[in-house]
């Protein structure tokens, strides 16, 4: 893969020559003439790599690199001084920047400083395996090209990883490509929904247990920790977890061991965690809802991925992706495209449910498409079942709590003692339960 560099500099003589001389060592090259253009052309394609002059008129070296630093920290720039300006950029590679060259400076010395700041970024030098790590991120926006700059960075070292993003963003599908990118790669990549499991089932699924740990625990079981040995374990909506096992995952984290419900015993575990919410941690921070502790051992490194409606110039690349995917799934001969209109409305619709919610509304209209052009009528009623098919809060909890009552009385085939016991209420409480949903008896005894 080519890299870009963005040359900034007021000297039309000097972009020239040193455009001419990046060129023909292979490198596509842009310019602009001051600081404020330069960042506007950045804002639209972010280069590989930055060379600008420290003294320009208006907007000079420093203060494009304040800017630029403060929307792209991980994009590599290198300071063009003359010799009474040593100092100055001194300062600036403390601040972040990435070097700095002194005129004059020959062909050979430039192109060693250019080499040294795309490694920075470049990861493997095989394209194919540079690619492959985030092949499952379909995007073009320039912030998400920067967030995926910094992901490959981060990939390289073992610091824990807090990725923030709504629900339906592709937390898990980032967390994975992070995986896929470190040194880890070859072993276990293992995620947990926190907020998908009761208290003492989460405990039992992420450290494991011994025989007789608990009712029901009639031999030994590895967790999660011990599974994801030598690899990745992501732990999704981490805002979740209670407060009792937040105190056990910081152990764990601290100690570099596990032990499992009911043991004496540690296991040593070397394992990466890379960690996700939806949820505003700060504010669950004032409220002693999760541990102060815990969350600066979790946000070494902190990524923050943005909604759909903030990325909608990668709407028509992901409506593309999934409708040539679920083709193949489908088994159709022919990828449909979206009518113009269609892919209008798509573009301006507000995503509340992100990546997930377009997905579906692009399954709805392949399954109904009766042409190889998906017309603006099938976008209109998927966008509006969508939206329609999301419940009020008390109908999703009275689903909930019957669904829960059903799946326990199932397992325990109709034994509403054993049921109650599971569920941590009394037999009494149990049948008002049961009576609240409709539910009898009879439908769970075997015939």
């Amino acid at each position: 893969m080519v890299a870009d560099i963005l040359l900034v500099d007021d000297d039309a003589d000097l972009l020239k020559l040193i455009g001419l001389r990046l060129s023909s060592a292979g490198y596509r090259v842009r310019t602009a003439e001051s600081g404020e253009r330069a960042l506007a052309m950045i804002d639209v394609t972010p280069p590989a790599l930055v060379i600008t002059d420290l003294r320009m008129p208006g907007m000079d070296g420093m203060q494009m690199f304040d800017a630029l630093h403060r929307r792209h920290p991980t994009l590599p720039v290198i300071i063009l001084t003359a010799h009474g300006t040593i100092p100055e950029a001194v300062a600036a590679t403390e601040r972040g920047v990435f070097g700095f060259l002194t005129k004059p400076f020959g062909s050979q010395e430039l192109l060693e400083k250019v080499a040294d700041g795309l490694r920075l970024t470049a990861g493997p030098t095989d394209t194919n395996e540079s690619d492959s790590w985030r092949r499952d991120i379909i995007t073009r926006a320039p912030h998400m090209e920067d967030l995926l700059r910094q992901a490959r960075l981060v990939a390289e070292s073992d610091a824990s990883v807090l990725i923030f993003g709504e629900s339906g963003t592709g937390k898990e599908v980032l967390a994975r490509a992070i995986y896929r990118a470190s040194r880890r790669a070859d072993k276990p990549f293992i995620a947990i929904n926190c907020g998908a499991f009761p208290s003492d089932l989460l405990e039992s699924e992420l450290f494991g247990h011994v025989r007789g740990a608990f009712t029901g625990a009639v031999g030994e079981h590895s967790g999660l920790f011990q599974a994801a040995h030598g690899g990745t374990l992501f732990l999704d909506e981490i805002g979740d977890m209670p407060l009792p096992l937040q105190v056990k995952l910081l152990r764990t984290l601290q100690e570099r061991e596990v032990r499992p419900v009911g043991s004496t015993k540690t296991t040593p575990v070397d394992v990466r965690v890379i960690s996700a919410t939806h949820r505003d941690l700060e504010t669950l921070l004032t409220s002693n809802q999760f541990r102060e502790d815990l969350y600066y051992r979790l946000n070494v490194v902190s990524l923050h991925l943005p909604p759909l409606a903030e990325r909608r110039e990668d709407i028509p690349l992901l409506a593309a992706h999934f409708l040539e995917k679920l083709a193949e799934r489908y088994g159709k001969t022919v990828v449909p495209n979206l009518a113009p209109d269609a892919m209008d409305l798509l573009t301006a619709a507000p995503w509340p449910g992100n990546i997930r919610q377009l997905l579906n509304v692009m399954e709805q209209a392949l399954a109904l498409a009766a042409t190889t052009v998906i017309p603006l009528s099938l976008i209109q009623k998927a966008l509006r079942e969508e939206t329609d098919s999301i419940p009020p809060l008390e109908e999703a909890r009275r689903t909930f709590e019957r669904d829960y009552l059903v799946r326990l009385l199932k397992m325990t085939g109709g034994n509403v003692t054993r049921a109650a016991i599971k569920a941590k209420r009394n037999r009494t409480e149990f049948y008002k339960l049961m009576q609240r949903h409709n539910l009898e008896l009879s439908m769970f005894k075997e015939p």
